[in-house]
């Protein structure tokens, strides 16, 4: 079985929605707008970058990142060139966009559990709020890891599903706090 990953930016209210600008969003880009740079706070999303296998993204972060990541070779290099999986129930195959690695259309959660249940290296899910609450309500995310900025943005997309659902133990095996505030969290699911 492969370990299905949720990374994120959140604000400690547990917002990640536009963390780095996407439009649409009034307090989008505050990750950079909230602290001070501090690379040590980012060297989680280099080591991600060496472990996974495949990338799995909702439609919206798919196409979002799809417009940015592969004209920046140097910084994203093995995302760029790793199997992407999107699910969507209205991406048509003519939409994928060229030039950014085999990418497949998955149409449901269980298409997400069978790749899951299969074969093969970690699959780590980036930003895709609606797709993160869809595998959190079917028990499918087996680590997360995340930056939690200090700050407060009261509405927006939270990380985190507010369907009814079974209380759902997490383990911290990893943490730390930067300069800026940031804190590293780094929880598997206890099944």
């Amino acid at each position: 079985m492969r370990q299905l990953i949720v990374t994120a930016f959140t604000s400690l209210d547990g917002v990640m929605e536009a963390p780095g600008g996407e439009p649409g969003y009034h307090n989008a880009g505050w990750s950079m707008s909230s602290v001070e740079f501090d690379p040590a706070a980012y060297e989680i999303k280099g080591s991600e970058q060496d472990q996974a296998e495949a990338m799995v993204l909702g439609r919206v972060s798919y196409q979002s990142f799809g417009a940015v990541w592969p004209s920046m070779e140097e910084q994203f290099e093995k995302y760029n060139a790793m199997p992407k999986y999107v699910l969507s129930t209205s991406l048509r195959k003519n939409e994928l966009i060229d030039g950014w690695g085999d990418t497949q259309i998955l149409r449901s959660t269980a298409e997400v559990a069978r790749l899951r249940a299969g074969e093969g290296g970690p699959l780590i899910v980036h930003g895709s709020a609606t797709l993160v609450h869809s595998l959190q309500e079917h028990q499918l995310i087996d680590r997360y890891h995340l930056l939690v900025f200090p700050i407060l943005l009261g509405s927006g997309k939270r990380l985190f599903s507010e369907a009814s659902l079974a209380t759902q133990k997490l383990q911290l095996v990893d943490s730390a706090v930067y300069s800026n505030g940031i804190q590293k969290n780094i929880y598997d699911v206890v099944r």
